[in-house]
């Protein structure tokens, strides 16, 4: 990463490692973000904004430490100046002071690498991936995030079985976390776990909340 990472604070967008993600780029000072980003490495982080932000929007609303880096893989400039563009997520990292030089924003961070899965650990993975499996079926929602996943949201695959069965365990626990309809919030708690077991758990455990609500009627009316 550069010394100065460009971020990109949004309200309801969570980049994992490794997984695309399609934006579009409007307003002035993010223009201007992605011009330089194009021009240097094309690396920039995005970060999830905190509640209360609507009110501090336009200056530099407080955001969460812990965002992930994206390259972008493509873009497309319109003729108004605005851009679409495709990032592919990199690396999670904490964010350690931020610089107010520029129009957008830019902060020192600190790249968090995952913990490596031990001779324990893969086979709790391989059971969580099999379990997400099992939730998601039923649904299909499984196959949306995979379609996802494989880059501009819509692109089909030849079969979602098969491409599930592709990917490593990591790039389907990221891409699930990424894509499926979770609350922003819940996407970062899921972000900073620091390791896949971790994550692959707590996804496992989120889902099977929310499917036991969606199953047991007035629960989710109690729960509140």
């Amino acid at each position: 990463m550069s010394d100065l990472l460009p971020i990109f604070p949004l309200p309801n967008v969570v980049l994992f490692p490794n997984v695309f993600l399609p934006l579009h780029i409007f307003e002035p000072r993010y223009r201007e973000m992605i011009g330089d980003a194009l021009a240097s490495d094309r690396v920039i982080g995005m970060v999830l904004l905190r509640p209360g932000w609507e009110k501090e929007y336009a200056g530099r609303p407080p955001v969460y430490p812990i965002g992930c880096s994206g390259v972008i893989t493509h873009v497309e400039r319109l003729a108004d100046g605005r851009y679409n563009i495709v990032l592919r997520g990199l690396e999670r990292f904490r964010i350690v002071e931020e610089d107010d030089a520029r129009s957008y924003r830019r902060a020192r961070v600190e790249a968090l690498s995952e913990q490596a899965l031990g001779a324990a650990d893969r086979p709790v993975v391989r059971a969580q991936r099999a379990k997400l499996e099992a939730l998601l079926a039923p649904a299909g929602e499984r196959s949306g995030a995979l379609r996802q996943a494989h880059g501009v949201p819509g692109a089909s695959t030849d079969s979602d079985a098969s491409s599930a069965a592709a990917m490593s365990d990591e790039d389907l626990v990221n891409a699930l976390a990424q894509y499926l309809d979770l609350e922003p919030l819940e996407k970062q708690a899921l972000l900073q776990r620091d390791s896949l077991r971790a994550r692959a758990e707590a996804l496992v455990q989120l889902l099977e909340i929310k499917i036991m609500i969606a199953r047991t009627p007035g629960l989710s009316h109690v729960s509140h």
